[in-house]
């Protein structure tokens, strides 16, 4: 499984891109208008971060102006990978931008055939909210197991992009069904490496390890 960060924080950004365990970055409207920073010069900082997909969202409703603005994000860096809704204005768009070579991330995906139209378009990624759809007493998860079937069953190659993501139990589960990314805000990249037993256990280690009054350096 492969690891985005959802964020627009440049230091958090840095800072778990030095653990080599970071492969791209998402981003929308929301995280970068929190940043109080121009949306274009934080994108254009953020790819020059990460090697991997850095997901920038187009802002227009109309199917020719996403083209305007997918076409313009895709010129500020390699790595950029337009972020279009799924709407039909947006599935148009992916069509055009797949074909001119350019990733794109379709976004905001809550059914099993909004995520079946996004592969026939060409999408890179499919990003289901996990998060949303339990908020309202859905299975997010179930929605994850759904496309993975479909996309085997036909050999699609647009990837399953967990979004909306809000512990690391979704993290978990969503390996589990098979999604090829998981996308998630900064404290929950860095909570899957905890637990108690482990912090427990370090600490009766080191304990020990005083107790011998020897050095390793």
């Amino acid at each position: 499984m492969k690891f985005f960060v959802d964020t627009a924080d440049i230091a958090e950004i840095k800072d778990l891109a030095a653990t080599g365990l970071l492969d791209g970055v998402t981003t929308n409207p929301s995280l970068i208008a929190k940043s109080g920073r121009n949306f274009l010069e934080v994108v254009e900082e953020i790819c020059g971060i990460v090697d991997g997909p850095v997901s920038a969202e187009v802002t227009a409703l109309d199917a020719d102006e996403m083209l305007k603005e997918g076409r313009f994000l895709a010129k500020i860096a390699k790595n950029i990978a337009v972020k279009v809704p799924l709407t039909w204005a947006g599935l148009k768009t992916c069509k055009t931008l797949t074909s001119e070579g350019t990733m794109v991330n379709v976004t905001l995906c809550f059914s099993a055939n909004q995520a079946l139209l996004a592969a026939k378009a060409g999408a890179t990624f499919i990003s289901p909210f996990i998060g949303r759809l339990d908020d309202i007493n859905l299975d997010g998860m179930e929605l994850i197991e759904e496309i993975r079937t479909i996309y085997d069953n036909y050999d699609f190659k647009t990837q399953i992009l967990a979004a909306s993501i809000r512990t690391a139990n979704h993290v978990k589960d969503a390996a589990l069904v098979g999604a090829d990314v998981a996308t998630v805000p900064p404290a929950v990249l860095r909570g899957l490496a905890a637990h108690p037993l482990t912090d427990k256990g370090l600490e009766q280690f080191l304990a020990d390890w005083k107790k011998t009054g020897q050095k390793i350096l």
